[in-house]
């Protein structure tokens, strides 16, 4: 964006470390995007920072305040995300880059937030700060799936997370599914939620296990200071079938019940209990369910970025077939259940090969005596 560009391996080096510092923030800064700065003058870091909460400052001050002489004039600054050129809950970050009197400033990737989108870029340019955008901006589109996707799309990324038997079921035929995967697996899971800023399921699932659906795992087993963040607890209810005594509603953080109900006696009693009621109607030829869609839609005015699904097969299958999937992660483990235990997905109006719906494994690794399994839907 200066002209021609005079990128080094050494840029490639610096900005994977901000990327790397970026990552630390992946528990704590949500609804914010996780980001990660480094200044580096006379080919040596002599700052480094990375975005820890909301509210808090942001990775570029963060790494400013780590120079310790305070001499950045003429250094480079490594950011994964575009320096902010607005007030919002902290000053701009841009600013902060003239007043240091940075030279060169290497961006990952531009904000796809409508309040910043070019314009912090724009603003050191005008300031005559040579500026490159685009280094390992896949790596950093990966860390930032859930904001990019809101700001982009208007909608939240989502999880879908499964655990499955070598046969490729989930539960017994009578519904018994505890424990599938051994005990790493089960900890691997709680880090998953930890992530996301909203664990949604079904009320299938609600009835069948009754879960608890919060994070149980501790600030230090994350590597993080302060309380672990719970999630926001979203039930997709039709019929407002969820007992008043589920173990989730007395549990901390509020829980958000999507239904079409009109019961007002048992909203006003969940309300009681803490939880927030949304009556939605069914969008326009919809046959049954809840619109899944205009669900996610109103999480993300929520500033929802990423969403984890711990459900029964009938909303994932449902998830999957209307293209509101992202990512599906499913622990497989050395064990069988037999041809009348539960499958995966409730997939009726698959009939044909070519009604199939083709997937991209990811990733592939061991988990204790598990394999973790990460599949991302195949655009068509």
């Amino acid at each position: 964006m200066s002209g021609e560009t005079h990128l080094e391996e050494s840029d490639i080096t610096f900005m994977a470390r901000a990327i790397q510092l970026a990552k630390k923030g992946q528990y704590t800064t949500h609804p914010n995007p996780r980001v990660g700065c480094v200044i580096v003058k006379d080919g040596k870091i002599i700052g480094e920072g990375y975005h820890q909460k909301t509210g808090q400052p942001h990775a570029e001050i963060n790494a400013l305040r780590d120079v310790k002489n305070g001499d950045t004039k003429g250094a480079t600054a490594y950011v994964t995300l575009e320096p902010c050129s607005h007030t919002g809950k902290t000053p701009p970050c841009a600013n902060a880059l003239l007043e240091a009197q940075i030279s060169r400033v290497i961006i990952a990737m531009q904000d796809p937030n409508p309040q910043v989108a070019g314009q912090g870029v724009q603003r050191l340019l005008d300031a005559g700060i040579t500026v490159e955008v685009g280094i390992l901006e896949e790596q950093t589109r990966t860390l930032n799936g859930g904001f990019i996707k809101r700001m982009e799309q208007g909608l939240p990324w989502v999880r879908i997370k499964l655990a499955m038997s070598l046969d490729g079921r989930t539960a017994m035929a009578s519904g018994e599914s505890q424990w599938i995967t051994g005990a790493e697996a089960r900890q691997d899971v709680q880090r998953l939620r930890a992530k996301a800023d909203s664990i949604l399921t079904g009320s299938g699932t609600i009835l069948h296990d009754n879960p608890s659906l919060n994070v149980r795992i501790s600030a230090n087993e994350l590597g993080i200071s302060g309380e672990v963040q719970q999630p926001l607890k979203v039930i997709l209810d039709s019929q407002l079938k969820t007992p008043l005594d589920a173990r989730l509603l007395s549990l901390e953080n509020t829980t958000l019940i999507f239904t079409q109900s009109h019961d007002e006696k048992l909203k006003d009693a969940f309300h009681a209990m803490g939880a927030e009621v949304i009556q939605i109607e069914k969008g326009k030829g919809q046959k049954q369910g809840l619109p899944l869609k205009q669900i996610l839609q109103q999480l993300a005015k929520r500033e929802i970025n990423e969403i984890h699904v711990e459900a029964g097969a009938t909303l994932c299958g449902a998830l999957l077939q209307e293209n509101l999937a992202d990512e599906i992660i499913i622990y497989m483990a050395p064990t069988i259940m037999g041809s009348d235990a539960r499958g995966l997905f409730n997939l009726p109006e698959l009939d044909q090969m070519k009604d199939k719906i083709d997937l991209k494994i990811k990733d592939i690794r061991a988990v204790g005596g598990d394999w973790r399994i990460t599949i991302i839907p195949v655009t068509k």
